[in-house]
């Protein structure tokens, strides 16, 4: 079997019939050049074998790291099964079962967001409203106060598109992993004006994206992370922070204001309820607080 040049028109096919994105088609490429590199090295005939043998020597590798090299081989190998390619495919013998550590997310102290959005508003406020870096820096605000306030993902953020948003109904639609789509409304009132205000900045650039680089193209994701770690410096905030900590944070703070996790789970967009499950051990504060204001033998008199 050709295994170079059908793993080429499989990632077409990926791209065009299954319209994943770019960064899972690039993962795709990365795992699947790897599965080549291996099956020429070692000349063998492509069965449960081969595949037996490849994947002891992903090892190396973190459990994640193996798991989605896994995931993107077991894809290949049914499509090569349902193209006739192979005529069986041999991971229907093989059981393949990792457990990842639990790494749990990390979140924001709630009191470096107070000192971020005050450092944000603060700074902005005493630039000129018609100078460029006005704008730009009531772009980043805005997609900064979208991050935190709606939990979306960072991408999702920049590949917002104008016609992302309902005016009227004030709510925001996110394209999700997957290409699964997510309305979420946008409620507190400093988000809202600082959103009609970009808009009505931007809305006559002739581009469909809602945050606009200097270029008057898409926004990048790193051009984001990168202005945000700028920010964060500079109102002299010493954790840590990168953009999905906003994520984590809502959620987390979600979950301590007691918001049912099934509704938690839609407004992030989880396929699983398992993956939303995670924030459950986040939550110490509010565990400690029950302990404190609920634990049964606060009743218990002697």
């Amino acid at each position: 079997m050709d295994l170079k040049y059908n793993v080429k028109v499989y990632l077409e096919f990926c791209k065009k019939n299954k319209g994943l994105s770019d960064k899972t088609i690039k993962a795709y490429r990365i795992d699947l050049n790897q599965l080549i590199n291996f099956y020429e090295k070692n000349s063998e005939d492509f069965n449960k074998n081969f595949l037996v043998n490849y994947i002891s020597e992903l090892n190396v590798y973190k459990p994640k790291t193996i798991k989605r090299k896994i995931a993107s081989l077991k894809a290949f190998c049914s499509y090569l099964e349902f193209e006739d390619i192979i005529e069986y495919n041999p991971f229907h013998k093989i059981k393949t079962k990792l457990k990842e550590p639990v790494v749990l997310p990390k979140v924001i102290l709630t009191e470096n967001i107070k000192i971020l959005f005050k450092y944000l508003y603060d700074t902005l406020n005493e630039k000129d409203k018609d100078t460029k870096e006005y704008i730009y820096m009531l772009r980043d605000v805005t997609a900064i106060e979208l991050l935190f306030c709606t939990g979306a993902r960072i991408s999702e953020v920049c590949n917002l598109k104008k016609n992302s948003f309902d005016w009227s109904g004030l709510s925001v639609k996110f394209l999700g992993k997957g290409s699964k789509e997510r309305v979420i409304y946008i409620t507190n009132s400093d988000v809202i004006k600082i959103l009609n205000e970009y808009y009505n900045i931007s809305k006559n650039i002739d581009c469909e994206y809602f945050f606009i680089n200097r270029l008057n193209s898409r926004l990048s994701e790193q051009s984001l992370r990168f202005s945000i770690y700028k920010y964060v410096k500079k109102a002299g905030i010493s954790q840590y922070i990168n953009p999905h900590m906003f994520r984590h944070s809502f959620a987390t703070l979600l979950l301590d204001d007691d918001v049912d996790i099934r509704y938690i789970q839609n407004i992030l967009g989880h396929s699983s309820i398992t993956t939303t499950q995670i924030y459950t051990h986040v939550s110490l504060s509010k565990q400690k607080e029950i302990m404190i204001k609920n634990n049964p033998r606060n009743y218990i008199k002697i």
